[in-house]
């Protein structure tokens, strides 16, 4: 069953218009025909079940059967402060930390960070945000996952107190497991900050001072991961021990 996000305006009554692209991707792609079925979101947690009515080249509306709760969101919101990788890498992180069910991302510049950006151009940001959407809807998620602006190292770490736990992946000095970590008492947290170095993992000093800050220094075992693998081992590993990836 083929999924769309759909914006606001989007939505009228019991009828439901699709942008021009996605008009463009069910007429010439999907090459759907009126009376097909398909799965619209709302990105507000809601998923509606389409048949549709028009498919032409440059309009697709759909009629409304249908509307629940999307059950493919987890509950624990993961906000991934990763810092800024190769153009490459850093777009995988955010397609499969979509998929794996990341919140949001935020581009961090740290210390040995090889791609240097203070600000991220308009260009950009509008192509990661329909990695994310593809990466959504291909997912079964029910939210689009927000990404940020660059930040520096400084506010990231200003940002700790608005996560119930704040983990930094450490590859040297004492760390603990992520079980230990994650849950350290009866609590179930509702929001986790998750921080992935660059190549080479964050400095000493990085570390120290993100634990200073409230950070945990977490391990994952003997073996050294590409940060883009730490990212996404950190983040489901973090899901499974939370119960959010039992079937």
């Amino acid at each position: 069953m083929h999924r769309f996000f759909v914006s606001k305006s989007g939505f009228e009554d019991q009828e439901v218009r699709l942008s021009a692209e996605q008009a463009h991707q069910v007429c010439h792609v999907l090459r759907l025909q009126a009376g097909a079925a398909m799965i619209v979101l709302d990105n507000a947690g809601y998923e509606y079940d389409v048949t549709l009515t028009t498919v032409t080249k440059r309009e697709v509306t759909g009629r409304v059967t249908g509307k629940r709760h999307s059950s493919g969101e987890p509950r624990l919101r993961i906000t991934l402060f990763q810092s800024l990788l190769a153009r490459e890498k850093f777009e995988w992180v955010l397609q499969k930390g979509t998929e794996v069910g990341v919140a949001r991302f935020v581009p961090v510049q740290t210390e040995r960070s090889i791609a240097r950006a203070k600000r991220i151009d308009a260009k950009k940001l509008t192509r990661w945000r329909r990695i994310l959407t593809e990466a959504a809807e291909q997912s079964h998620r029910g939210l689009i996952p927000e990404i940020e602006e660059a930040t520096t190292w400084n506010e990231a770490l200003s940002k700790f107190g608005d996560f119930d736990r704040a983990l930094i992946a450490a590859t040297s000095g004492r760390t603990c497991s992520l079980k230990e970590a994650v849950r350290p008492d009866d609590n179930l947290p509702a929001s986790i900050a998750i921080l992935v170095g660059p190549e080479g993992g964050f400095s000493d000093d990085e570390v120290r001072q993100a634990c200073a800050g409230g950070a945990v220094p977490v391990g994952l075992g003997p073996r050294i991961l590409r940060t883009e693998t730490a990212a996404m081992v950190l983040s489901a590993i973090t899901l499974h021990e939370l119960g959010e990836l039992e079937p």
